[in-house]
């Protein structure tokens, strides 16, 4: 259930070893929140990363998101994505001429080794529209506008589902294996309200077909839920464009101020926990500021390119000029650029705790973007094994009904501040890919 990275890599997954799936997708075309996404992988010990000299290992990435997290998360699981995140990478470039290339120039936050694997656009569109065409080459059956709205069983067994078309006739499938690979709740504002009550007034910047079914699918099962209160923010959407502004314009010697000209977090901590923080601002708004050094790095993204033709990007010759432009205070701009300089310099030590040491202060020109804080995922969802399968409530996985990507839970803690950069479509893809092997196991066994 569910047609975006999760749901195709898992039919690929069955239809590698002879197995023909059905992908039931509600929209008519193929999408889901993976065509919303910069499309970028985080994936250890990759042929891509060999190729380029990084070395990378499982008990790195491992340790990278079992620290964002604080240690709040199911290390079998993280076990089980990491380990199979570099061979699932491999196949899909090399069995199923997926494009991917490494994103090199910057670490993400939270990352010790360059490992982002993206489409050379840096777009989640053209993720989707490969493995659309990889389903296609195998001819792998998509249901399109199969909005599944029932799950049947006996006992513990799932055994069909029923769905209803745009024209309100409705059909019931049988099934040997069901892999809910749909989406969470981000789209609907009733469980955002309860679940996640700090992000019910933000932009929901995700897809609006993600209402939560596997939830409300996992309560009437009976399942075991986990971390509904954790989800994906981005604190640089660009703001009133709706457009999505890289985080690495902070990483690489950006910083955020607000209406006072000042800056109100450490920048470094991470761009789903700056979303909150963002929104808790007058009008829900911040400033990125920037030089041209970091502009030319936008650039390289497709968004940002986009977010300055739209006039979102604006620029001047010294900070007073720009304070006038944003319509923020100059003082406290003018002061707050000052303290980084000596920040950078070593004469002080940023009392929010971020170094700047290791980049260039910000030299004229100057440039700035609008942003507010966005909802993009929810991170939790039904508590899955190490083969993602779906527990019960006494820990006993249900005999054939699996998840992956926003139905499941993920790796990201119990809130915003445990999510490092990619965990989303590190789970969809590999959660994905283990959900395909699994299944195949339990058809032919």
């Amino acid at each position: 259930v569910g047609s975006g990275a999760a749901g195709l890599i898992a039919a690929l997954s069955l239809t590698d070893v002879g197995i023909a799936p059905l992908v039931l997708e509600r929209d008519k075309i193929p999408r889901g929140s993976t065509g919303l996404s910069s499309g970028m992988i985080p994936a250890c010990g990759t042929n891509i990363q060999a190729q380029k000299g990084i070395e990378d290992s499982i008990e790195l990435l491992t340790s990278d998101i079992v620290n964002k997290a604080k240690g709040q998360v199911n290390l079998e699981l993280v076990d089980a994505i990491c380990r199979t995140s570099g061979p699932t990478i491999d196949w899909l470039v090399d069995t199923h001429a997926i494009e991917l290339t490494l994103v090199e120039g910057f670490v993400y936050p939270g990352h010790s080794r360059l490992r982002m694997h993206a489409p050379p656009s840096r777009q989640g569109i053209d993720l989707i529209s490969n493995l659309t065409l990889a389903a296609e080459k195998t001819e792998i059956d998509i249901l399109t506008e199969a909005h599944v709205k029932n799950l049947y069983r006996e006992g513990n067994k799932i055994i069909g589902i029923g769905i209803e078309r745009p024209d309100g006739s409705k059909e019931k499938i049988g099934c040997e294996v069901l892999i809910l690979a749909c989406n969470g709740f981000g789209g609907n504002q009733e469980m955002v309200k309860q679940y996640i009550p700090d992000m019910a007034k933000a932009i929901y910047f995700g897809h609006p077909g993600n209402q939560g079914d596997a939830i409300n699918w996992g309560k009437i099962l009976d399942a075991q839920m986990e971390n509904l209160g954790s989800f994906q923010g981005h604190g640089s959407v660009a703001h009133p464009h709706g457009i999505l502004i890289t985080w690495a314009l902070m990483t690489e010697g950006g910083i955020q101020v607000n209406s006072a000209g000042k800056r109100f977090t450490n920048e470094h901590e991470g761009y789903s926990e700056q979303a909150v923080r963002v929104i808790a601002q007058k009008q829900s708004s911040a400033w990125n500021i920037y030089d041209h050094r970091l502009h030319e790095l936008g650039l390289e993204f497709e968004e940002y390119r986009e977010a300055n033709k739209l006039g979102a990007v604006k620029t001047a010759s010294t900070i007073e000029e720009l304070a006038g432009i944003l319509h923020i205070s100059p003082a406290g701009l003018v002061s707050t650029i000052k303290e980084c300089e000596d920040f950078s310099s070593g004469k002080q030590k940023d009392v929010l705790q971020r170094d700047f040491t290791s980049k260039p202060p910000l030299q004229a020109p100057y440039y700035s973007i609008q942003v507010t804080g966005a909802l993009f995922h929810t991170q939790g969802g039904l508590t899955v094994n190490g083969c993602a399968q779906v527990l019960q409530k006494n820990s006993e996985p249900f005999p054939n009904l699996l998840a992956s990507g926003g139905a499941a839970n993920g790796i990201s803690g119990p809130a915003d501040w445990g999510y490092l950069s990619g965990n989303g479509l590190l789970s969809a893809v590999t959660l994905g890919r283990i959900a395909g092997q699994t299944s195949a196991r339990l058809v032919k066994h």
